[in-house]
């Protein structure tokens, strides 16, 4: 198994202020739209689900992979392999780009409220040191993992030997969480070129020209300005498959830093423009009509077309994907749902944690024969609950719950126990 293949990324989303701040209730006359909830504190549920929904992508990812033309882990489906790799491009169209867009968003709400230096420490709490604690285990895990493929396949050939000596090679690999590592450099790129703009410019006019260029983005045909980035790592990568190369180790790619450093921007500069989340709320059907009707010419000319067109289209759907989901899940889930905030608060752990036991009850469904579809699906099913039973039980109210998510809270099964009691 092989998490550095373009079928196989992920990415959590520890971006939400830790806490949220009261809020005034809105006049009977004036309905609250996302830009006065921003401004006045309160959650966005609907990005707080759409960041649920791209890590919950992640791990769909990861189990279409076996079934992708090429695996070496079992013989693919002939006619199962084609949808898998179409789902798979699909999912890479947006997913990263979407994920970083929501950092930089609430990256720039965080530091806004509470500094620079807060916003830093957080940073390196949540991501950075996640990223080193996390990696090697996971490196690890899929050592065993592929030891166990090899049986079940009846490979007699033995995995190649591990290197010798001081196993400095367990931190050169970050597995399926090199994008928390890409998300450091994105990070450590925008705050130094933030320093040096409100240097040279002062604080006020750089905070205009980031509500300038916030306006033009949500602009009809700004979206065309947030693809930039994206086309130009396409081009600089020199293929348009499966989207952005991602890093298989500890690496600095231009182009992988390129994309998703315009992406994180494109949300830096939405927050700075109080009224950017209720644009996009209003032309959502325009965008994910445009990414319907881009999609599929993406898929069919991906492996025929000249890069020229198939970098631009890739481009454009994907960031069409992006914005037209925005608006959509914070129309929809203004509201917000318990439910919601749940599965949002779960998803980094579940992220984190899900591909070693993924990956097992994959390799175990894979010797009954089922179809493939069958398989897929029974590994959701069982790989899922036990994801959200480990994070209620060994996360939420612990320790690593306030680490990874800034704050503890109470685990359900306890509020249940609790209440079926009194």
């Amino acid at each position: 198994m092989t998490t550095h293949s373009g079928a196989a990324a992920a990415a959590p989303g520890p971006s939400a202020p830790q806490t949220e701040t009261p809020s005034p209730a809105p006049s009977p006359t004036a309905p609250a739209t996302p830009a006065t909830s921003a401004t006045q504190g309160a959650r966005l549920h609907g990005l707080d689900a759409l960041r649920a929904v791209a890590l919950g992508l992640g791990i769909v990812l990861h189990t279409l992979s076996p079934f992708l033309p090429g695996t070496v882990w079992f013989r693919p489906d002939p006619v199962f392999a084609p949808a898998a790799d179409a789902a798979t491009t699909v999912i890479h169209l947006f997913r990263m780009v979407l994920f970083m867009m929501l950092a930089g968003y609430f990256g720039r709400l965080v530091l806004s409220r509470r500094g620079v230096r807060a916003y830093a420490t957080d940073r390196a709490q949540r991501i950075l040191l996640p990223l080193a604690v996390f990696s090697p285990l996971v490196l690890l895990s899929i050592i065993g993992i592929e030891e166990l493929a090899r049986r079940l396949r009846g490979d007699p050939e033995p995995l190649p030997p591990l290197p010798s000596g001081i196993p400095f090679w367990l931190f050169r690999d970050p597995a399926h969480l090199w994008f928390l590592w890409v998300l450091v450099q994105v990070i450590v790129i925008v705050l130094v070129v933030r320093a040096l703009v409100v240097a040279c410019a002062g604080r006020e006019r750089a905070e205009r020209w980031a509500d300038r260029t916030g306006a033009v983005l949500v602009l009809p045909g700004g979206v065309v300005l947030a693809a930039l980035p994206y086309w130009s790592a396409l081009l600089q990568q020199g293929s348009a498959r499966y989207g952005v190369v991602q890093p298989s180790h500890l690496d600095v790619l231009p182009s992988t830093v390129t994309a998703y450093t315009g992406a994180f921007v494109v949300g830096w500069f939405l927050h700075a423009r109080p009224d950017a989340l209720s644009k996009l709320v209003t032309s959502w059907p325009v965008h994910l009509g445009a990414a319907l009707v881009l999609t599929p010419l993406v898929v069919l000319l991906e492996d025929t077309a000249p890069l020229g067109l198939n970098a631009p289209l890739s481009a454009l759907a994907g960031w069409c994907w992006c914005y037209g989901l925005v608006g959509l899940f914070l129309r929809a889930l203004a509201g917000g749902s318990r439910v919601v905030r749940y599965l949002a608060d779960s998803s980094y752990w579940v992220y984190i944690a899900h591909l070693p036991l993924t990956a097992v009850v994959q390799l175990l469904l894979a010797k009954t024969g089922w179809w493939p579809s069958v398989q897929l699906v029974g590994a959701w099913v069982v790989a899922v609950p036990l994801l959200l039973l480990s994070y209620d039980l060994l996360v939420r109210g612990t320790w690593v719950g306030a680490w990874l998510n800034g704050r503890r809270h109470e685990p359900v099964l306890r509020r249940r126990r609790r209440a079926a009691v009194g």
